[in-house]
C-alpha cells in the first residue's frame, strides 16, 4: 500500500467524507429519474427548466458532494492542515448542500420564488461553511506546494461561482435585475473550467501517480497550470462584462488550449504507468480526459463552422462532455480508489494486530468496477446520442444513467458494509489488567 508523503495520522474520521460519497450517487439516480419523467424535451435546449434542474442535480448533487467531501479528507492527509471540528463542519456542509440542491431542482421545475429563496439560503450556508473552513485551513498550510496552489485557485473559483449563482438566484427569488445571460455564462465558466478543472488537476497531481503508479506530472505544469487558468478566467470574465467580444474570444481559445494541455498531459502520464497489471479505474481517467479534450476541440472549432455555432445542440454536447464525460468520470474513478483505501486505512488504524484486514481488492473486486465502467460508458454514449436525436435516444439514455448510478452506489455501499462487518466482528481490546 503506497502512503509515502501522506500524513495519514491526521486523517479525519471515516464518517466525515463517507457521508458525501454515499449521498452523491443518489443524485445521479434522481437525475436519471428526472430524465425519464421529462422525456426527450430535456435535450432540446440548455434553457429548459428541466435541463437546468438536471444540470444542478449533477453539478451540486453529485460533483460538489464528492469534491467537498474529498477536500475534507485531502487537506489533513496531503496538505498537512486539519479542518477544525471535522464532524461538525462536515454536517454543516452536507445537510444544507443536500437540501439546498433538492430545493433548487424543485424551484426550476416550477416551485416558485419561495423555493429559490430557500435554496439560496441553504446553499449559501453549506458553501459558506465549506469555503470558510477550507480556505482557512489552506492558508495555514506549512508549505505552498503545487497541490496547495491548485486547491487555493480552485477554492477561489468556487467562491466566484457561488457569488454568481447567488446573483442569478436573486433574479428568480426576489426579482432583482442583472444581465442574466452574461451571468449564466460566467457562472458556468467559473464552475466548470475554474472550480472543477482546477480541483481535478490539483487532486490528480497526487492520486494519479500514487494509485496508478505513474511518473509525476511535469513540474512546469504543476507549478504554472492553476495560476495561468485562473488569470485567463479573470481576463475572460472582465472582457465578457465590458463587451470586448474579440478579446474574450481569443481568451476563450487560450482557456480551451489550457484544458487540452491538462487532458493531453494526463493521458501521456497514464500511458507511462509502471504497473503492467490492468486497472479498471484507468478507463474512467481515460474517458474523463478524452471528454475534456473533445469538448475543448469542439469549443475551438465551433466559431469557425456557422452551422455548429448557431445549433442548440452544441451547448448541450459541450455540457454532456464537460459534466458527465469529464467531471463525473474522473470522480467515479477516484471514488473507486479513495473509498476502499480509506476503509482499509481506518480498519488498519482501529484493528491493528487484532484481526486480518481485507485489502482493497477484497473490499471492492475489480470485476465490480469493470462492470459499472461498461454501464457508465453506455450511459455517456447514449447521452451524447440523445443530444443529436432526442426522440430516439432520450429514454434509453435515462435508463442507462439510472443503471450506472445505481451500480456505483451499490459498489460503494458494498465497501462500507464490509468495513462495518469487520469492525463489528473484531475481538475487543484486551483489558489493562
Amino acid at each position: 500500500m503506497i502512503t509515502a508523503g501522506l500524513a495519514l495520522e491526521q486523517a479525519p474520521p471515516f464518517s466525515v467524507p463517507l457521508r458525501f460519497f454515499l449521498t452523491a450517487p443518489l443524485f445521479l439516480l434522481l437525475a436519471a429519474g428526472l430524465l425519464l419523467w421529462q422525456g426527450p424535451d430535456v435535450f432540446t435546449s440548455r434553457w429548459q427548466p428541466a435541463t437546468l434542474a438536471l444540470t444542478h442535480l449533477l453539478t451540486l448533487g453529485f460533483m460538489a458532494q464528492v469534491m467537498l467531501g474529498a477536500l475534507l479528507q485531502i487537506l489533513p492527509v496531503v496538505v498537512g492542515v486539519v479542518v477544525p471540528r471535522p464532524r461538525l463542519t462536515a454536517a454543516l456542509i452536507h445537510l444544507p448542500l443536500t437540501l439546498g440542491t433538492l430545493a433548487l431542482a424543485a424551484a426550476f421545475l416550477g416551485g416558485g420564488s419561495s423555493w429559490f429563496q430557500g435554496a439560496a439560503a441553504l446553499l449559501g450556508l453549506g458553501f459558506g461553511v465549506a469555503l470558510l473552513a477550507i480556505l482557512i485551513a489552506l492558508w495555514r498550510a506549512p508549505v505552498a506546494n503545487e497541490t496547495v496552489i491548485a486547491l487555493r485557485c480552485a477554492l477561489g473559483a468556487l467562491l466566484v461561482t457561488i457569488v454568481l449563482g447567488m446573483l442569478l438566484s436573486s433574479v428568480f427569488a426576489w426579482g432583482w435585475s442583472f444581465p442574466l445571460f452574461d451571468l449564466v455564462h460566467l457562472h458556468a465558466g467559473w464552475g466548470l473550467i475554474g472550480w472543477t478543472v482546477l480541483l481535478v488537476a490539483g487532486v490528480a497531481y497526487q492520486v494519479v501517480p500514487m494509485f496508478q503508479i505513474t511518473p509525476p506530472y511535469p513540474a512546469w505544469l504543476r507549478r504554472g497550470f492553476a495560476p495561468l487558468l485562473t488569470v485567463l478566467l479573470a481576463i475572460w470574465s472582465i472582457c465578457m462584462l465590458l463587451g470586448w467580444q474579440v478579446v474574450a474570444g481569443w481568451t476563450s481559445v487560450m482557456l480551451a488550449a489550457a484544458a487540452m494541455l491538462l487532458a493531453g498531459t494526463t493521458l501521456w502520464v497514464l500511458s507511462r504507468r509502471r504497473r503492467k497489471i490492468g486497472d479498471p479505474t484507468l478507463n474512467f481517467w481515460r474517458a474523463s480526459m478524452s471528454s475534456l479534450l473533445m469538448g475543448a476541440v469542439l469549443w475551438l472549432l465551433a466559431p469557425w463552422i456557422p452551422a455548429w455555432a448557431s445549433a442548440p445542440q452544441l451547448e448541450l454536447l459541450l455540457g454532456v462532455l464537460a459534466i458527465f464525460g469529464f467531471a463525473v468520470a474522473a470522480i467515479n474513478g477516484m471514488l473507486y480508489k479513495i473509498v476502499p483505501f480509506l476503509s482499509w486505512f481506518h480498519l488498519q488504524a482501529q484493528l491493528f494486530r487484532r484481526v486480518k484486514v481485507p485489502n482493497m481488492k477484497q473490499l471492492l473486486p475489480y470485476t465490480s468496477i469493470q462492470q459499472q465502467w461498461w454501464s457508465y460508458l453506455v450511459a455517456l454514449l447514449l447521452l451524447l446520442a440523445a443530444v443529436i436525436e432526442p426522440p430516439v435516444f432520450g429514454y434509453p439514455a435515462a435508463l442507462a444513467l439510472g443503471v450506472s448510478s445505481g451500480w456505483l452506489g451499490i459498489n460503494l455501499l458494498r465497501v462500507y458494509r464490509i468495513y462495518d462487518q469487520v469492525l463489528r466482528s473484531a475481538p475487543p481490546l484486551p483489558s489493562a489488567a
